[in-house]
């Protein structure tokens, strides 16, 4: 018989050992997967492409960094929440609200020129989506409404309302009645830093988040409220932290930086505001924040991990005519083993004979 027994302490081997137990099981599982579903092709020549053909092109490196950047600025916010006990699944609304806002700014300012105009559009968007992200705020402290529910139910509001606004005053003009915007002026574009790729300074945005929301919540006292509050609610309101402005604050910043990658996906990699606009990164971003173990640092490691199983899933769409569900099947797969492999560091596993007594 098998047993969960509580550990004295938590096992510091099992915190490093456990993400690549976690990788491995994987693996292990998506071999036989593989194994079952494909009869004429070689399991072999399916990894390759999925993990390997990915990381030895340059081509697929800057796709991978690209791809990383949202999903790490999104992740740092959501792990703000996750760690106070606000649980924003909605942020692939705040996402595409950001985008619409921003971009809404640089279409504005179609014609015109200036170093002002990115700050610009990067304040209207994280301000899109703070408000967007405030409209749970609001319901959750003042009706107690469940922020779950109302993040989700407005990320659909969300993507009507990007399709309404493409349909209308956003579309282009000069695009044949195609429900997209202008592309985006030059000096509304972000810079490039590889040349001949799309990767551009977002990236390097997105990891300097990362370093500032870690010094936020190790050296400020908000992030002490944050984890009190999260961690133990009734020591968080002796010690005199207010949980609604926690709230407040949690989902005010993961909506602002969700917004402000909205904004960098379409004057980015896009260079237009489009209805592919919606990635699911938002969604996507749960599973970063949640096998980082909400620690910004290892966010980037989660969401460059993440970014290689959408280019890989991609190429094996294209290789081997696989389903687009199997990029799907692998993120869902790492977050399940990532979460059952972290159980032993609080848990051992101990295995006994069952002992029957007979009395008879």
């Amino acid at each position: 018989m098998i047993r969960l027994i509580p550990r004295a302490q938590p096992s510091t081997a099992m915190i490093f050992l456990s993400p690549l137990l976690a990788l491995t099981l994987t693996a292990v599982t998506a071999f036989f997967i593989f194994a079952f579903i494909l009869t004429d092709i070689e399991v072999s020549s399916v990894f390759y492409t999925l993990f390997v053909e990915p990381l030895i092109d340059t081509y697929y490196i800057s796709e991978l960094l690209v791809k990383a950047a949202p999903l790490i600025m999104i992740a740092l916010g959501l792990s703000i929440g996750f760690r106070a006990g606000v649980w924003n699944i909605g942020a692939e609304g705040q996402y595409v609200i950001g985008g619409i806002t921003g971009g809404a700014v640089g279409l504005y300012f179609y014609n015109v020129e200036g170093f002002w105009l990115i700050p610009l559009m990067s304040v209207a968007a994280i301000l899109g989506g703070m408000f967007y992200a405030g409209i749970a705020a609001f319901l959750k402290t003042k009706y107690q409404v469940n922020e779950i529910l109302v993040t989700l139910m407005l990320t659909y509001v969300a993507v009507l309302f990007l399709s309404a606004m493409l349909q209308g005053p956003m579309r282009n003009p000069s695009g044949f009645n195609f429900p997209e915007s202008r592309p985006f002026h030059d000096s509304a574009l972000l810079p490039i830093i590889w040349q001949g790729t799309r990767l551009n300074v977002g990236l390097i945005i997105a990891v300097i988040l990362s370093f500032v929301t870690w010094l936020g919540i190790k050296k400020h006292l908000s992030g002490l409220q944050i984890k009190i509050t999260g961690s133990a609610p009734r020591a968080a309101k002796f010690a005199g932290f207010d949980d609604k402005k926690t709230i407040w604050f949690a989902l005010l910043i993961s909506g602002g930086v969700a917004g402000l990658a909205g904004l960098f996906e379409v004057i980015g990699p896009a260079g237009q505001i489009t209805p592919g606009l919606p990635q699911f990164y938002g969604f996507t971003a749960i599973i970063v924040a949640f096998m980082s173990r909400l620690h910004p640092i290892a966010i980037i490691f989660s969401a460059l991990l993440i970014a290689l199983t959408y280019l890989g899933g991609e190429n094996v769409q294209i290789y081997f005519n696989l389903p687009s569900s199997i990029t799907n099947i692998f993120q869902g797969m790492l977050l399940f083993y990532f979460l059952a492999c972290d159980v032993l560091i609080q848990y051992k596993i101990v295995f006994f004979k069952t002992i029957r007594q007979n009395y008879e």
